[in-house]
């Protein structure tokens, strides 16, 4: 099957020539040798600058929902209160997997048309005085960005002990320090602004969500606790994949090559002209604040006149495929992922011009 010539859904993105270059080599056995070692803790220290934190990440084997499901399992207890922040399908899903652990849960939901406001969070902290609070910094397939540092200041003053904060879709495109922040649980995934093929999982862990991890105990397949010392002992849980690594490694050297302040500016040049565009072909963004969009993805309303099985097929039959919607949002709104490589001006471009060709 032939790529499309198009690509635009939001993750996973078209991977860099160096980044397949990287992982088309052949390499030992990642156990066995230093060298790995060296490169894992090579790879740490660049996502440490790009995700702003003084924590080496744990880098996991696996899709990012490896360290989404890894890190609320290896520090959460049945009984613990969790309030799940929630703006769309993936911050209801924090409350769904919190459940399915025992916690007793709240869920603050603001709907998928608006960012979660901080006061709101911090009202219900008091209410509620939960041990962990979640968060999704982009909401994918509402396409809102959340104030998520703002809440974590909210969390700081009231003395909450864990932030978890779901930033798979958004790191490396849109301004985001871990520690300042205050998030103690931040996950990341290589899929979206990072350029690298979906196969592992990054999460940032702080000295407070560490004591949790210990406390809690948890062993399995996605539990963090073996990471913490991975590189002093020489020991995964696991075998690791050297050439996901290495293609990892590349992602974060040519990000870091381009900075991150340029690589942002980018995301939002983008972002701004998709959403131009759109709207000079009478296309309703969604969400309709513009200023609770993410750079990294834009979210349209399907336009009256034209179902979205009949919009899609025909953009693919241009050779554009951009992304569709679930749940309450299935059918009625789609999303182009202007994110990582994608994040061209000339590809977006065209894109929206297709669209514009297309639409009744």
């Amino acid at each position: 099957m032939q790529p499309y010539r198009l690509p635009l859904v939001p993750g996973p993105v078209r991977v860099p020539a160096d980044v397949l270059a990287a992982r088309g080599q052949d390499y030992p056995s990642p156990d066995q040798e230093e060298a790995f070692f060296t490169l894992y803790q090579r790879t740490q220290q660049r996502l440490q600058t790009i995700m702003g934190t003084a924590h080496p990440p744990a880098i996991m084997l696996g899709e990012a929902m490896v360290v989404l499901w890894g890190a609320m399992k290896s520090c959460i207890v049945p009984g613990d209160r969790v309030l799940a922040v929630s703006t769309g399908l993936f911050g209801e899903g924090f409350a769904d997997m919190a459940r399915g652990l025992g916690a007793e849960v709240r869920l603050l939901d603001f709907g998928d048309d608006e960012a979660a406001d901080p006061h709101r969070v911090a009202a219900e902290v008091r209410a509620f005085r939960p041990r962990m609070v979640t968060a999704v910094h982009c909401e994918t397939p509402s396409g809102v960005l959340n104030p998520v540092a703002e809440i974590g200041a909210v969390l700081d003053r009231h003395g909450v002990e864990l932030y978890l904060v779901d930033a798979v879709a958004s790191i490396g495109g849109a301004p985001l320090s871990v520690d300042e922040g205050r998030i103690d649980l931040c996950l990341l995934g290589t899929q979206k602004c990072l350029s690298a093929p979906p196969d592992l999982g990054i999460v940032a862990v702080s000295s407070r969500a560490w004591e949790a991890v210990e406390r809690a105990g948890y062993a399995g397949y996605d539990a963090l606790g073996p990471f913490r010392d991975a590189v002093a002992k020489a020991y995964f849980p696991y075998t690791h994949s050297w050439h996901a690594m290495a293609g990892l490694d590349v992602a974060c050297r040519l990000l870091l090559e381009e900075g991150l302040e340029a690589a942002q500016a980018r995301h939002g040049r983008v972002a701004a002209l998709c959403r131009r565009l759109g709207r000079e072909m009478g296309l309703e963004l969604f969400p309709r604040h513009e200023g609770a969009s993410s750079p990294t993805v834009t979210a349209f309303l399907v336009p009256q006149g034209i179902d979205w099985a009949t919009l899609q097929r025909r953009l693919r039959d241009r050779g554009l495929v951009v992304g569709g919607n679930y749940g309450r949002l299935a059918g009625k709104v789609f999303r182009v992922g202007h994110m990582g490589t994608q994040a061209d001006e000339a590809l977006v471009t065209e894109a929206m011009g297709v669209i514009a060709d297309v639409l009744p």
